[in-house]
Formats: structure tokens, C-alpha cells, sequence
């Protein structure tokens, strides 16, 4: 097999995400504790769990949890899904079953690396399709139109966007399926971000739910706030894509955690409470984040990012992003991801830019730090 180059996200969250005071960007929403979760299971449900025996389970994920998902979907059931342990696995079986060594893909620039790495690294070639600051990181469809050649096989797409927040609008989504219909190309839609749009009317439909070749990945981490259960899933209808990435999951983590079934399969029948929950409490700081960058104009421009719980800020000062970056963290305990982390092997990202989260409880204790941080260089400088 080829070897993976490192992934940078990760590597710098080996570093910080668990040493910085102030983990300030984030991808999850606000966790819930077991007792929390388990206030909202039903009879049957705390029946299970009260029962639960830590055997294996099936390959393609328990049938209750299965079941759980497809109702999260228009015109699924449950052998429409396959479950994995957390979306990465996921995505990597994807990537795997969709592509080989004489195709070509199309990768949304900016993204989160293995959705460009894994493509680049299996595809004969790979071309990148980028979501433009100056558009508000929305999709043109002209763009992929011109990528496309006789041996495309997989367009992947992010939305709500990971760094950027962004959403393609309704009729640019429906398009891209009806292409990738068109030509029998796979869409590969990471949406571990949908339910936390800002506007509903904003919310896409589901890629499995359009059309046969839709391939939807998401997960209990991002907008429920349960990463620790390590479960994800592909929705598809492509029955055939899904015992070849069944056939792959024998070789990585075989089955899920049962425990972890049972507690994302509570959630699941909860999801409306569970992510009318974490989108207040997105909004409420997304207020307080607006807040502080109208205080330091000279030194960030900002835009409420469409859903999800992270966006991609400008910096503007003279020292660069990622001085910026590294000096917050290292002086003050706050991180944040600059944007060589997200750089890409396909097309720029943008250079002054870096990632902030606001999906956690307690942002104001972090945008404090941050404050003192910038008023303590200032006076430094002026002294």
C-alpha cells in the first residue's frame, strides 16, 4: 500500500488539542455526559442497555442502530446503511471502494485532508474545485462541469463545509446530483455537519436520498457532540458499493463498540432535542464571537459562517497567521488551526485565514484569554 503522507490536523491536535487551556476551535458540538444521554432513552431502549452484553456485534452495525439512521433519511431503510467506527473509517472504505488506480475524482478545496489525501493518493489524478472567499465559499457548478473528464468516477463534497461553514445553495446541490446522475458518477457528501444550519431553509438534502450513486457520510461526533462513541455511517442505495466497503471494514475495526450502538441509537431517537440543543447553543456564541471581532476591526474580518460549529476568519495583521497562531497558543493557551493546516496538494487556500469553533459551552471564558492576549501585545508595544 501506498504511504499515507502525515495528516496535519490531527499531528497539531496531538500537540494541543488536549494541553491549550482554551480549545477554541473546536469541530464538535457540546458533549453530554452518560447520565445525560440516558435520561432520554425509552423503555425498551434502557432495557437494552441495562441488558447489554459486550459480545460482538454485526459488521454492518446493529440492526435497532441501522434502523435508528434510515429514519433519518427520506426513502431508506435499514439496508440502505453500514455503519463505522467514527466517519473516518468510513470515508477511507469510501474512497477505497469508489476509486482505482485509472480514475479521476473531484475534491471541494478547502476540505478536511483525507477527503483530498485518500483520492490523491488511490486516482490516477485528482482535481480540485475551490470554494472562493470572495463568493462566501459557495460552489460553482461551472467549475465542476470543466473538471469533469471521460474517466470521472467520484465528485466529493462538504456541506456545511469544514473549515468554512459554507453551504451550497439548494438549486447548485440539486444540479450536482443531477450531473453526477447524468454521467453514473458517485457523489461522495460528508454532511457530519447538517443540522446545524443557522437557516433551515438553508438545510441540503441528503446525497443518498437523491439518487442511487448519492453516497452520504455522517457521524454521532460533530453536530450531535458524541465523538466518543466512535459511530458513523454511509448511507447509500448502491447496495453493491456497500458490500465492497462491508468487505473492507473485516480488515479495520470488523464490528462497532456494542455499548456504543445502544447509546447512539438513544440519541438518534432524540435528535431533534439532542440538535436544537447544540444549535442554540451555536447561535448564542456565535453572538459573543461576532461580538469580539468587532472590537479588534484592524486585525480580523469575519462572517458568520451558514451552519455547522466552525468558521474561517481573516487575519490581518502584519506578523501572518500563523505567528499569529503559534503565539496564542504558546503564550496564552489558545488554539486555533491556521490555514497551512488545511493546505491542499490541488489549489491555494487562502493564507491568512484560520479556523475557529463556537459549538462548545463556556466561549467566553476563551475569548477572554484571547482579549488579554491582544490588549497585553499592544501595550507591549506601545510601552
Amino acid at each position: 500500500m501506498t504511504t499515507l503522507p502525515a495528516f496535519r490536523l490531527e499531528t497539531h491536535f496531538s500537540r494541543w488539542e488536549f494541553t491549550a487551556r482554551h480549545h477554541m476551535t473546536a469541530s464538535d458540538s457540546e458533549t453530554m455526559t452518560m447520565a445525560e444521554l440516558l435520561s432520554l432513552a425509552d423503555d425498551a431502549d434502557r432495557e437494552a442497555w441495562e441488558q447489554l452484553t459486550l459480545g460482538y456485534t454485526e459488521t454492518h452495525g446493529a440492526p435497532a442502530l441501522r434502523q435508528a439512521i434510515a429514519a433519518t433519511y427520506e426513502g431508506l431503510d435499514a439496508g440502505d446503511i453500514l455503519c463505522f467506527a467514527g466517519a473516518e473509517e468510513g470515508l477511507y472504505c469510501a474512497m477505497l471502494a469508489l476509486l482505482g488506480p485509472e480514475d479521476h475524482a473531484i475534491v471541494t478545496v478547502p476540505n478536511y485532508q483525507s477527503m483530498e489525501t485518500l483520492p490523491v493518493t488511490i486516482a490516477a489524478s485528482v482535481t480540485g474545485v475551490p470554494l472562493r472567499p470572495e463568493n462566501h465559499w459557495q460552489l460553482n457548478i461551472a467549475d465542476v462541469r470543466a473538471a469533469l473528464k471521460p474517466n470521472t468516477r467520484l465528485v466529493a463534497v462538504n456541506f456545511p463545509n469544514n473549515p468554512t461553514g459554507a453551504i451550497a445553495d439548494q438549486a447548485t446541490f440539486r444540479a450536482l446530483a443531477d450531473l453526477c446522475a447524468e454521467r453514473g458518477i458517485h457523489l461522495f457528501s460528508d454532511e457530519v455537519y447538517r443540522g446545524l444550519e443557522r437557516d433551515s431553509g438553508k438545510r441540503l438534502p441528503q446525497a443518498a436520498e437523491l439518487f442511487e450513486r448519492g453516497v452520504s457520510l455522517n457521524v454521532m461526533s460533530k453536530a450531535y457532540g458524541l465523538p466518543g462513541l466512535r459511530i458513523g455511517w454511509i448511507a447509500c442505495r448502491d447496495h453493491a458499493l456497500l458490500q465492497r466497503m462491508e468487505g473492507m471494514k473485516h480488515y479495520l475495526s470488523i464490528c462497532n463498540s456494542r455499548p456504543s450502538e445502544v447509546l447512539a441509537t438513544i440519541a438518534l431517537k432524540s435528535r431533534a432535542r439532542i440538535l436544537d440543543r447544540n444549535l442554540a447553543l451555536c447561535t448564542a456564541n456565535l453572538a459573543k464571537l461576532q461580538a469580539f471581532f468587532a472590537e479588534f476591526p484592524d486585525l480580523y474580518e469575519w462572517r458568520a459562517p451558514d451552519g455547522g460549529c466552525v468558521g474561517f476568519a481573516r487575519y490581518l495583521g502584519a506578523d501572518g497567521v500563523e505567528e499569529h497562531c503559534r503565539r496564542l497558543v504558546e503564550d496564552s493557551g489558545v488554539l486555533l488551526l491556521p490555514s497551512s493546516l488545511f493546505a491542499s496538494d490541488l489549489l491555494p487556500v487562502a493564507a491568512d485565514r484560520f479556523r475557529v469553533g463556537f459549538g462548545r459551552k463556556n466561549i467566553e471564558v476563551g475569548l477572554d484569554a484571547w482579549r488579554s492576549h491582544l490588549r497585553d501585545g499592544a501595550a507591549r508595544r506601545s510601552a
